[in-house]
Formats: structure tokens, sequence, C-alpha cells
């Protein structure tokens, strides 16, 4: 059954905007748009009027963890276990893409938890921007090394 998606902008004050897309059974995808200039109409769900919530909380540096629900599109059994490993990963810390693969039960794999992590439709939520390489430099992140920096820094974690 086809669920409707809503979609919101929001504008994160920091990293720029998110277009937030959601349905009853829970955020679908998030992507940076970066300059959009954003919709300032109020959330249309439920699901999205949390998500805001829990983002407001995040960016002004209470995050009080997200709690809205998930429900990826897309995903191979494999990258939904990474991103699962992904959410485990604490507010403020960071693990590297071999600790990721260990974790997985795949520890050759490190080189899949990048490409797993450049899959990952959801970040923020599925912190993605939380994984660096064994020897402490950032790695990649799609929207741009930049913006992984910055959500680091929020977080408290400097590199």
């Amino acid at each position: 059954m086809n669920h409707k998606v809503d979609v919101h902008y929001y504008n994160t004050g920091q990293v720029g905007w998110l277009e937030l897309r959601a349905s009853i059974k829970g955020v679908h995808c998030i992507n940076f748009v970066g300059d959009h200039p954003g919709s300032h109409a109020s959330p249309v769900s439920p699901v999205i009027e949390k998500l805001v919530m829990e983002l407001d909380n995040y960016f002004s540096g209470n995050p009080s963890g997200f709690s809205v629900r998930l429900d990826p599109e897309k995903g191979t059994p494999f990258e939904r276990r990474v991103w699962e490993e992904l959410v485990r990963i604490p507010y403020g810390e960071t693990s590297s893409y071999s600790n990721i693969a260990r974790a997985v039960e795949n520890p050759r794999a490190y080189r899949a938890v990048g490409l797993a992590n450049g899959k990952n439709m959801i970040p923020i939520l599925i912190p993605c921007h939380r994984v660096i390489r064994s020897d402490g430099s950032l790695g990649g992140y799609g929207p741009g090394v930049h913006i992984k920096k910055k959500l680091l820094e929020l977080e408290g974690t400097t590199r």
C-alpha cells in the first residue's frame, strides 16, 4: 500500500536547508538542499512535526535524541545492518569504517561500509557523519566534507 509522502523544507540555520520526506510510516529521506528558499509553512504531518521538533533540539545544541520513526525506502540487507550500527554511535562520538565493518561481522568490508554510508537516505538521524577514517581524518560525505565537519563540531567532536 502506498502512503502519501509529505515534504517539508527545514532551515537548519547552520548547514543550510533540508528537504524532509515522510509518510505515516516514518521518515523516508532527508536531503541537504543548500540555499533553497524553503517553505515556511507549518509541518503537514505528525511525523514531520515530530522530526522538526527533534531537529530544532539537535541544531540548538540540546539534543534529546531522535525517536521519530524511520522508514528508509531502499537498502540491501548489508546496508540496513550498517545503518542500524550507525544509529548506535552516541552523540558526540565517532567510529571508523573498519570498526563498523567489524560490528556488522564483516571486518574486511570497510570500503562497503563507506558505500553503505553513501547510500544512507536519512543523514543526521542515521548519523553517517560520525564515521571517520581509522587515521582520524574525516573521509568523505555526500553533501560535502564541510557539512560533516560542521555536524561533528555541533556535536562537540572536534576534528
